[in-house]
């Protein structure tokens, strides 16, 4: 009888993902390249040389200006009619499912080669909600992501919540009888897991998640700050007579979020842009709207906003968004208070899916002796705030704000 392969742990996110497996006991991340090992998940489609790029050099690609077609955030189109449409990219007709499981079986072929093991069977993880608690889409995006696994290469696919995962890795097996809330603040979802912990192992008590994340920080941001640089809110004369109205918001608000930029760029949308920019009062925004249309500029100014939130986070002297992409000089401020009042509907959110949790487990605050902070976006200072406000007891832990559940379905998979 032969070894059974092992199991690869997956953490597919919608910014950033990771491979893990258990060597020795130990919960290992396996190298996606060297010295990372995280992969971005991103794509990048190159119009000359007919390659598809993934991860840092898709984002290079990007930053250079090379003719193609980026793409981020697919993990939040997963259960949405949009998976299944085939869409003419590079040679091929093809769908998101083949897109994502080219991402994935690159994953699989990268931990292979790194560890020197085949690995035919996955224990990925998911978040608590995809959409929304009773959506209907629930069940059909893990279908879509257990599609996508298939589509890789890999013959059995398990799932496990995201911050199940996290509670494993905070070292809650070796903790007793202690009650840990994990806040797991991804790219596209916020999950909240009640967990105790005791000889028995990790017992969830409940989980709940919000569609909120780092890359609807990332719009809110760009709406209040960057977008009206381009036009938004400004007038635009009537076509007849003397009156006028406002820019419409669809285009600024589909401009801001990052799995909708690249269906912008057709000829309609760029068509409304320069009739924009003639009846416009003030032309010289519109134009930078048309600009960033025309040289399809809507991820560098993504970019830009996400460097801008981690600089304004990190109490950087005089933080700006900086535009040069757009044109030389050009910054949207973003001070302090500015940052604290774009997020505060998501420090409000954030709040109410922590109590709702606490209330699904008939738990009250006191009750929770240690609040556990996984993914990058919980590093903003918005949200430890509202949690500590909430939890003032609680000790607040943030040791592996990037590896937690990476490190725990490793940990879970070798069970």
């Amino acid at each position: 009888m032969g070894m059974t392969s092992p199991v690869l742990g997956i953490d597919f996110g919608t910014s950033n993902s990771a491979a893990g497996v258990l060597l020795d006991g130990q919960p290992r991340l396996i190298p996606m390249a060297p010295g990372q090992s995280t992969l971005p998940t991103t794509f990048f489609f190159d119009f000359d040389t007919r390659r598809t790029l993934i991860g840092d050099p898709a984002n290079q690609a990007l930053l250079d200006g090379v003719e193609g077609r980026f793409m981020r955030a697919l993990k939040r189109v997963l259960g949405t009619s949009l998976m299944h449409e085939k869409r003419q990219i590079l040679n091929d007709r093809v769908t998101f499912v083949d897109i994502i499981a080219r991402f994935l079986r690159e994953m699989k072929s990268r931990a292979e080669a790194a560890s020197g093991l085949t690995f035919d069977r996955v224990l990925s993880g998911r978040p608590v909600v995809f959409h929304g608690v009773d959506d209907p889409r629930e069940a059909q995006a893990e279908d879509d992501l257990r599609a996508c696994y298939m589509a890789a290469g890999f013959t059995d696919v398990a799932f496990l919540a995201e911050p199940e995962a996290a509670a494993i890795a905070s070292g809650a097996l070796e903790a007793d009888n202690q009650t840990g809330l994990i806040v797991d603040i991804g790219g596209g979802t916020s999950d909240f897991s009640l967990f105790r912990s005791g000889a028995g192992g990790v017992h969830i008590l409940a989980n709940h998640g919000v569609r909120i994340g780092g890359t609807d920080f990332d719009r809110a941001i760009s709406i209040d700050r960057v977008m009206p640089l381009l036009g938004k809110g400004t007038l635009l004369r009537d076509a007849i007579g003397p009156g006028t109205g406002s820019t419409p918001n669809a285009i600024f608000h589909d401009l801001a979020t990052w799995e909708k930029i690249p269906f912008l760029y057709t000829a309609k949308t760029r068509r409304l842009a320069a009739d924009m920019a003639r009846q416009a009062v003030e032309p010289e925004k519109l134009n930078r709207l048309a600009e960033v249309l025309e040289h399809e500029l809507g991820h560098d100014i993504a970019f830009a906003v996400e460097a801008g939130k981690i600089a304004a986070n990190s109490n950087a002297d005089a933080p700006r968004i900086r535009l040069n992409d757009i044109e030389r000089g050009l910054a949207a401020e973003l001070p302090h208070a500015a940052l604290a009042e774009s997020l505060a509907p998501f420090s409000a959110k954030l709040d109410e899916g922590a109590c709702h949790t606490l209330g699904l487990a008939g738990l009250v605050p006191q009750d929770v002796t240690k609040v556990v902070y996984v993914g990058g976006s919980s590093l903003m200072s918005m949200v430890p705030k509202t949690m500590k406000t909430r939890f003032p007891d609680a000790d607040h832990s943030f040791a592996n704000v990037f590896t937690a559940v990476t490190d725990g379905l490793a940990i879970a998979a070798a069970r």
